[in-house]
């Protein structure tokens, strides 16, 4: 065993019982019979601690196209080589993975016991090191998707973290999913944690959706405990993207984050707290999520947006990137969602590539592709 001290190296050899040390001091070396320290160097053995093997992560691409894959099809093996296939066959270069979605579970097995007191992992995705070794040997740049506020299982263990009613019960959206509070710090610490376990296991970039305050429910009966009722919900949630980033820092990978597709163009928080130019600061890649098919009916004079893919991704990326030109940022920050899935239209391979065409017209490379379903439609990537 060698022990490095004070810029000597001790070397302990061990025969018949009696333990010598050789101590090499510049050239020279210095023999001692140390019968005294028997089995010594054994003992100290079986007591060091291996250093965690380190991650190796891929750079990021100069422009990113990706699709999404949940936490379920990266368990299943053959739908994942599949897709695995069909990205090594088009212009796709990336993919994203559910790391924490919707229910609040991890779907790998953690080793922080401060996660692992709430038994919020579970090994859906048994094979995660080996699963994003072989996609960096392939040159697929890795994405982690964890949702943060929108968390149902953390609601479960811990309530009194969770967005409350008027009269103190825990608040349900109208899908009767749970959230945690915004401005609760302790539950921020706790995603920085999760954060870097995703990071241990090789993810190249962290991916945070669900950032915001909640809507889609009875807003009239909503009670944020933790909150300040004086500082603005932009505001609040500016106070977390800056508490991400200054503990994320570390890791030295990109964290990028998920914003509604509106927040493109509309300058108030849309009553969630997002506000572009309060979000570009702490994060290396903004992803506006600019389905067309999630913009209100009339929005820009179409009656159904959802039928014109183009003129509703393109006006959203002209103006989100004057907006970061504005703001002394950058338009490439910018790397949108896209939709790959049929709701207020039907989405085949034509409508995807007006989408592809308007994010190219704006100026930007990148984008993602989103199905919630991860069955992409093949003949609108390009080979």
């Amino acid at each position: 065993m060698n022990k490095k001290f004070n810029n000597s190296i001790f070397v302990y050899l061990i025969s018949g019982g009696i333990v010598a040390s050789f101590v090499f001091i510049g050239s020279n070396m210095l023999f001692k019979n140390t019968d005294s320290i028997k089995y010594s160097a054994s003992v100290a053995d079986s007591q060091a601690t291996p250093e965690p093997e380190k991650p190796t992560h891929l750079q990021t691409p100069d422009y990113v196209r990706g699709i999404y894959m949940t936490s379920w099809v990266a368990s299943t093996r053959d739908w994942r080589t599949s897709l695995v296939k069909m990205i090594e066959e088009t212009e796709i270069n990336s993919i994203v993975i559910d790391v924490k979605d919707y229910t609040g579970k991890i779907a790998f097995e953690v080793s922080d016991p401060e996660i692992k007191k709430y038994n919020s992992d579970e090994k859906r995705i048994d094979d995660i090191k080996d699963f994003i070794k072989s996609l960096h040997e392939k040159n697929i740049y890795v994405i982690a998707r964890i949702a943060v506020f929108q968390d149902p299982y953390m609601v479960k263990m811990r309530p009194d973290l969770a967005i409350k009613t008027k009269t103190g019960e825990v608040w349900k959206d109208k899908k009767g999913l749970t959230w945690i509070d915004p401005c609760a710090k302790e539950y921020w610490d706790y995603i920085i944690r999760v954060s870097k376990e995703t990071e241990k296991v090789g993810f190249d970039e962290l991916n945070f959706d669900y950032i915001r305050f909640a809507s889609d429910g009875n807003m009239q009966n909503i009670n944020y405990t933790f909150c300040d009722p004086t500082v603005a919900k932009a505001d609040a949630l500016e106070n977390f993207f800056k508490y991400l980033s200054e503990n994320l820092k570390e890791l030295g990978i990109p964290i990028s984050a998920d914003l509604f597709g509106m927040v493109t163009t509309n300058t108030d928080d849309l009553n969630i707290g997002q506000v572009l130019e309060k979000t570009a600061p702490y994060f290396n890649y903004i992803c506006p999520m600019v389905y067309p098919s999630h913009y209100p009916p009339t929005y820009n004079g179409f009656k159904n947006p959802a039928d014109h893919p183009y003129e509703v991704i393109k006006l959203a990326m002209d103006t989100a990137s004057q907006r970061l030109i504005n703001a002394s940022s950058t338009p490439n920050q910018l790397r949108p969602w896209l939709q790959d899935f049929d709701l207020g239209a039907v989405y085949d391979a034509s409508m995807v590539r007006k989408e592809k065409q308007a994010v190219y017209d704006a100026g930007l490379n990148s984008w993602l592709m989103w199905d919630p379903s991860n069955k992409y439609t093949r003949d609108a990537l390009d080979r």
